[in-house]
C-alpha cells in the first residue's frame, strides 16, 4: 500500500522534532503535526521559561551579598513582573520559531493542527477536517500538569503552564506539591518578593534523592522566606470577593491570592485515539513501549513524555535519535538509561548523578560515602550563611564512583561533568589523580578523602 507519509509525527517537542528532522535528512517523506507552539514543553511552558524565571529569582539575593563586596546601593531594587514575563515570553517565541524552522528547512510538511490516531496508519488532522496515512507513526505528544479535581474548588488553582502568564505577580501564594515544579516555583515566587507557603503531603521534598540533599533543600526554605507544612493536603479551596483560602487536613485555613498546583504530570494521552490504533497505555495513561521505543501496534512508536520513562528533555532527544536509526538508517541501538544527570533549581540548586547509597546497597553493593559540607568561598565577604555539600558513594569491592551528589551554588553545572565520570564508570582513585582546579568549589570533588557514616 502507498502510504502519504513515511513517517508521521505527533507533538513538535524536542523529541518529535529531533526525529522529524532526522529522518527527513535521511531521505523519507516525514509530516509533523503540533497543536500549540513548536518546541513542547521545554521550549514553551518547561525548562526554559523557568529558568529564566530562577535567574530573576537569582539576582535579589547577588544584589544583598554585592554589599559584603564593597557594592552600595542608593535605594531598595524594585522587581517589574510584566518585564520579565514579557521578556521570557518574546524568547520562547524566538525560540519556537527556531524549531519550525528546523521542520521546514529540513522537508518536513510541518502541519499546525492537532493529530489525532484513526487507525495504525491513519491520522485525522483536526484543524483542516482530513486524514492522511503513514507507514510509520512517532507518538511525541508529551505530558500535562494536572489537579486535584477531588477537591472543591479545585478549578481556582492554577498550574505551571498558566504561572508564566500570570496578569501580575501575587502578594501571597500556596503551592502544592514536593517535587520538582512544587520546589523551583517556591524559591522562584519568594525570590521575586511572593510571601510562599508550600504544601506537601509527604514527610520530605523530593521522594528518591539523596537524604542529604532532601535536607539540604528544606533547611533554604526559612531562608527563603518559603513556609513549609508537610503531611497535609488540601480538603477545599473556597474563593469570593473577600479572598481566596486553602483548608488544609490538619485543621489550617491559609488566605492567598494565589493557588499553585504542582502534584504531577500526566502523558498527554487522552482523546489521542490510542485505542483505536491498538496502542496499550498503562495505568497513568502511558503510552507502553519496548527497548526499540515500540508501541503494542508494531508500526507505532512512542517517545518522551508520554511514555513516562524518565521525563527529561534530552532523554526525549535521545530516545528519539535512536529511534530513527534503528527504523530508517539501519544502525540499530537502544537509549541508554543508565547514569542521567539530573537537577533541581532550588535555590541554591542541587544536583545528582548515579545512584544514592540506598539505591546502591539495595543493589547488592557495599559502599564507601565520602561526603563534604563547607561555606562556599564566594560566601564569606558576603556573609551568606549558604553551604555546599557534595557526596561521593563508591563501591568497597571495585572502588567504582556509583554516585554523586551535590547541593550548592552551580551544582547543575558541576554536575554534567561529573557525569562523564560516572558514566565512563571511573573509580575514585581516577577522581583522586586528577588535579584540582583551585579555587573552585568543584575541586573539593577530587579532594574529597573523609568516609562519613551515611
Amino acid at each position: 500500500m502507498a502510504y502519504d507519509y513515511d513517517l508521521f509525527v505527533i507533538g513538535a517537542g524536542s523529541g518529535g522534532v529531533r526525529a522529524a528532522r532526522l529522518a527527513a535528512q535521511a531521505g523519507l517523506k516525514v509530516a509533523c503535526a503540533e497543536e500549540s507552539k513548536p518546541g513542547g514543553t521545554c521550549v514553551v511552558r518547561g525548562c526554559v521559561p523557568k529558568k529564566f524565571f530562577v535567574f530573576a529569582s537569582e539576582f535579589g539575593h547577588a544584589m544583598e551579598d554585592a554589599k559584603g563586596y564593597g557594592w552600595e546601593f542608593g535605594k531598595a531594587p524594585t522587581h517589574n513582573w510584566n518585564t520579565l514575563r514579557d521578556n521570557v515570553q518574546n524568547e520562547v517565541n524566538r525560540l519556537s520559531g527556531i524549531y519550525s524552522n528546523i521542520l521546514e528547512k529540513n522537508g518536513v510538511d510541518h502541519i499546525r493542527s492537532r493529530a489525532v490516531l484513526v487507525d495504525a496508519h491513519t491520522i485525522h488532522i483536526v484543524d483542516e477536517d482530513r486524514q492522511v496515512t503513514a507507514d510509520k507513526i512517532l507518538v511525541a505528544v508529551g505530558g500535562r500538569p494536572f489537579i486535584d479535581e477531588g477537591i472543591p474548588g479545585a478549578e481556582h488553582g492554577i498550574v505551571s503552564d498558566d504561572a508564566f502568564l500570570l496578569p501580575e505577580l501575587p502578594k501571597k501564594a500556596v503551592i502544592a506539591g514536593g517535587g520538582y515544579i512544587a520546589l523551583e516555583f517556591a524559591f522562584i515566587m519568594a525570590g521575586l518578593g511572593v510571601d510562599v507557603t508550600l504544601v506537601y503531603r509527604g514527610e520530605k521534598v523530593l521522594r528518591g534523592w539523596d537524604e542529604d540533599l532532601r535536607n539540604y533543600v528544606e533547611g533554604n526554605f526559612e531562608r527563603a522566606g518559603i513556609t513549609y507544612v508537610n503531611n497535609t493536603v488540601f480538603t477545599k479551596i473556597d474563593k469570593d470577593e473577600s479572598g481566596t483560602r486553602v483548608h488544609l487536613l490538619n485543621g489550617d485555613v491559609i488566605e492567598t491570592d494565589l493557588v499553585f498546583w504542582a502534584i504531577g504530570r500526566k502523558p498527554n494521552t487522552e482523546s489521542l485515539g490510542v485505542q483505536r490504533a491498538g496502542i496499550d497505555v498503562d495505568s497513568q495513561g502511558a503510552i507502553v513501549v519496548d527497548a526499540d521505543s515500540r508501541t503494542s501496534q508494531s508500526n507505532i512508536f512512542a517517545v518522551g513524555d508520554v511514555t513516562n520513562r524518565v521525563n527529561l528533555t534530552p532523554v526525549a532527544i535521545r530516545e528519539a535519535a535512536a529511534f530513527v536509526d534503528t527504523q530508517f538508517k539501519d544502525n540499530p541501538r537502544q537509549m541508554d538509561y543508565h547514569c542521567i544527570p539530573k537537577a533541581v533549581f532550588a535555590q541554591p540548586p542541587v544536583a545528582s548523578v548515579g545512584a544514592t547509597a540506598e539505591e546502591a546497597r539495595a543493589s547488592g553493593h557495599k559502599v564507601d560515602v565520602y561526603k563534604a559540607d563547607f561555606r562556599a568561598m564566594k560566601n564569606i565577604l558576603a556573609d551568606n550563611p549558604e553551604r555546599v555539600v557534595m557526596k561521593l558513594i563508591v563501591d568497597q569491592d571495585t572502588d567504582k564512583v556509583l554516585g554523586c551528589h551535590m547541593a550548592g551554588t552551580e551544582a547543575g553545572e558541576v554536575m554534567q561533568i561529573a557525569a562523564i565520570a560516572v558514566k565512563a564508570g571511573l573509580t575514585k582513585a581516577d577522581w583522586d589523580a586528577t588535579c584540582a582546579l583551585h579555587p573552585s568549589v568543584a575541586e573539593e570533588f577530587v579532594t574529597l578523602a573523609s568516609k562519613v557514616e551515611d
